[in-house]
């Protein structure tokens, strides 16, 4: 096992090379969920997530003749960008193997870093064999993304940071995937603060840290999507999975709707911008009953690397089930007129026209000099479309809600 003294030496290695992140009080965060709520916000790394670390400390001391074999790297995202940026500015050939499904954001940074990227198989296990094939056949050296002593030292840092800028803390949420970031940060809290709590978060997915903490060993759980992409790895690491069960607290599992509403409401609060893996320690704390209500937390917020088109999804889903856009359908007269009646009381009901759709001839349900109209609008909340709807019905209109 790694201990502090490794993750001090790895600090010192790694100045100057990557950004000590803030830690930020969040009164917000605070008050929804009765503790005194901090934000490490590993997402402003330069690379968008504290897998910088790790790498960049592995990358450090790689002897001369190994630098010019290069790296091969196996990565969800996260991991593979941080090697392909440390790898560039060390001057060390890269390899970079993801998943066929991986982020575009993260695809497209990682080349943009010089690295040759490998779009190869349907998960991350996948795209880990066949890196190993690479290494086999280049004599490339594996750089792996979270079962190795030095990476995890380098994830490890994180904790030395979060001990100096918030010493009070009682308890710490962390993202697990693999288990490097939890080991490393683990092993430095409990050398300091002995009594203070670790508490890892997986998707509930992908459980592999949880039911190998059950079992006493590793187990391959089966692949499954999320949008937790960060941390979707189907089995942990031998070495991190000791660290796990010597030092973490409590490894709790959260949900895909509750990492979406997560990443909204960090979005909308902190207006900070975290993928999954980064909004699952929120996810914990405000939908698990982890007995830290008066406690001082700290949510590690791993990383922010999410494509734009997801992240547009998550924030319409999000205003849908807070009543804040609803999609109305309304049946009236097929005249002159009718139509523009409609949008007058809508707009006297204090609702916004997002999206409208007037439809003759694929309704079924409505009649021959008829027409079905199918309104987005954007609202204040439950109260307001229902105040909608009852003015518009009030007005003679047949209008039902679409289900969010």
């Amino acid at each position: 096992m790694i201990d502090v003294g490794a993750i001090e030496a790895a600090r010192a290695r790694l100045a100057g090379s990557i950004y000590e992140t803030p830690c930020a009080h969040s009164r917000t965060l605070s008050e929804l969920t009765g503790t005194r709520c901090y934000v490490k916000l590993e997402n402003l790394q330069m690379t968008g997530s504290f897998k910088e670390r790790g790498a960049a400390n592995l990358l450090l001391q790689l002897p001369a003749e190994d630098r010019a074999r290069g790296v091969v790297a196996a990565s969800a995202g996260n991991h593979g960008l941080a090697v392909a940026f440390h790898a560039a500015r060390l001057g060390i050939p890269a390899v970079i193997v993801m998943p066929e499904w991986a982020p575009l954001i993260k695809v497209s940074s990682a080349r943009r870093s010089g690295a040759d990227v490998i779009l190869s198989g349907a998960n991350f296990d996948e795209a880990y064999a066949h890196a190993r094939e690479l290494e086999a056949a280049r004599g490339h050296v594996f750089v792996h993304p979270f079962d190795d002593e030095r990476v995890m030292a380098g994830q490890g840092t994180v904790g030395l940071e979060i001990l100096e800028q918030c010493p009070d803390a009682d308890a710490v949420l962390v993202p697990v995937g693999g288990g490097g970031l939890i080991a490393g940060v683990a092993t430095a809290l409990k050398a300091r603060r002995p009594a203070i709590r670790v508490i890892g978060v997986q998707c509930a997915a992908l459980p592999a840290m949880v039911r190998a903490l059950e079992a006493g060993a590793r187990v391959a759980v089966p692949a499954a999507a999320t949008i937790a992409d960060g941390i979707a790895v189907r089995e942990v690491g031998e070495r991190t999975l000791e660290h796990a069960r010597k030092l973490v607290d409590r490894v709790v599992t959260v949900g895909e709707e509750e990492l979406a509403n997560a990443i909204l409401r960090l979005l909308e609060i902190e207006k900070t911008v975290v993928e999954g893996a980064g909004a699952a320690p929120l996810a914990a704390l405000l939908h698990r009953g982890l007995g830290l209500e008066g406690s001082t937390v700290v949510l590690l917020l791993s990383g922010g690397n999410i494509d734009v088109t997801m992240l547009a999804r998550i924030i319409e889903r999000g205003l849908v089930k807070d009543g804040r856009m609803v999609r109305l359908t309304i049946v009236l007269r097929d005249r002159p007129g009718a139509l523009a009646r409609i949008t007058e009381l809508i707009a006297e009901a204090r609702g916004n026209i997002v999206q409208i759709e007037h439809d003759r001839a694929f309704s079924s349900w409505v009649a021959i000099g008829e027409t079905e109209v199918e309104v987005t609008l954007e609202t204040s909340g439950r109260d307001h479309i229902d105040a909608l709807v009852a003015h518009l019905r009030g007005a003679g209109y047949r209008v039902d809600e679409r289900a969010g």
